[in-house]
């Protein structure tokens, strides 16, 4: 299991919140044309950065004002090769605004960062294709290498972590994890599932994290599920299993609409933020290392407030004790060899 903060979940006593639909609330809430749903282009002006630092600003304050850690999520999801070619950027460009993206969010945790509200910042990464429909898919190493661009600069800009949010089968999410291990830099994979709680592939949530973890030796950090209603996904946390402690953060859509419906939809739907944060409370009761709470599709920052008031005092971190060893530093370093076969100890119940 990669680890290198002492506050990464699981092993952490911290709890996180995080923020919630960063494209939607730009798109619909601010008003802000988002070709191709890229946030990172954004970055390319100074008007651009100031929206990005006030959307992210509202979700510290409501962490501050809970006592809670926050996690800086960059916003790159979009970031990455294909989506940069189709707004125009070649890789230069793209790996410079990768940068920017993570120096922004450095600025952010030095202005909020406290004894309460400890900061983590997460290179976060999208899909190559589309986030609701795995299609194109690529072999492990087709994804490996892929992504490990993205990757490296997230890793040399100095982030705590590595994100990889709305994946949709389970091959990308091992390339990236892999391509994580191969240099050294903790990584968490969040999976999206459908309407039945299996992952648009088909794979049942459960397998899916079992066969992650099967072929990178438990690298990953933890897991998520992120884009879909709990009314979703909430059965199957209901099965018994040891994966589901491997699941330590949650960010659901505000809607219950499938993925398609979602899709089709031209006006955002918002649900109830008070009715989500009680849900959220509700699995709490059902994953016992809920340790890091935010939204997604549809959320704002009333959501996550909501989130905060009814089910940050139910979240429970499980406190490791088997001698692990912490890195905090921030270095880069290139590795090859796995963290566990250089001796390094991680835990996995």
């Amino acid at each position: 299991m990669s680890t290198r903060n002492p506050l990464l979940s699981p092993h952490g006593k911290v709890k996180f919140i995080t923020d919630g639909g960063l494209e939607t609330t730009l798109i619909f809430h601010d008003g802000i044309d988002l070709p191709h749903f890229a946030s990172f282009d954004l970055l390319k002006t100074p008007e651009g950065c100031a929206h990005i630092s006030a959307y992210y600003e509202r979700y510290l304050k409501l962490a501050t004002e809970a006592k809670a850690g926050f996690i800086l999520e960059s916003p790159t999801w979009r970031a990455n090769r294909d989506w940069a070619q189709k707004l125009g950027y070649d890789e230069d460009e793209l790996a410079e605004l990768n940068r920017k993206a993570i120096m922004l969010m450095a600025n952010l945790r030095d202005q909020y960062q406290s004894d309460t509200t400890p900061c983590l910042i997460s290179g976060n990464i999208g899909p190559r294709g589309d986030g609701y429909v795995p299609s194109e898919r690529m072999t492990v190493n087709q994804a490996r290498a892929y992504h490990a661009v993205q990757i490296m600069t997230f890793a040399k800009s100095g982030v705590d972590m590595v994100s990889v949010v709305t994946i949709n089968y389970p091959e990308e999410a091992i390339g990236i994890a892999l391509a994580c291990r191969d240099i050294d830099i903790p990584c968490v994979i969040s999976f999206t599932v459908e309407t039945d709680g299996n992952l648009p592939s088909g794979e049942m949530l459960r397998d899916a994290i079992e066969m992650v973890d099967a072929q990178t030796s438990n690298y990953p950090a933890y897991y998520m599920i992120n884009c879909a209603h709990p009314d979703h996904f909430r059965n199957r946390l209901e099965e018994d299993g040891a994966w589901k402690k491997r699941i330590c953060g949650v960010r659901a859509n505000a809607s219950r609409q499938s993925h398609a419906e979602l899709d089709a939809c031209e006006h955002l739907d918002d649900g109830n933020p008070d009715e989500l944060g009680q849900l959220y409370r509700d699995l709490a009761g059902l994953l016992p290392n809920l340790a890091v709470i935010g939204g997604c599709c549809g959320t704002d920052h009333r959501h996550v407030g909501a989130m905060a008031k009814h089910a940050l005092t139910h979240l429970r971190t499980t406190i490791y004790t088997n001698n692990t060893h912490w890195d905090t530093s921030n270095e880069y370093t290139d590795k090859s060899t796995p963290r566990a076969e250089r001796g390094t100890s991680g835990c996995r119940d």
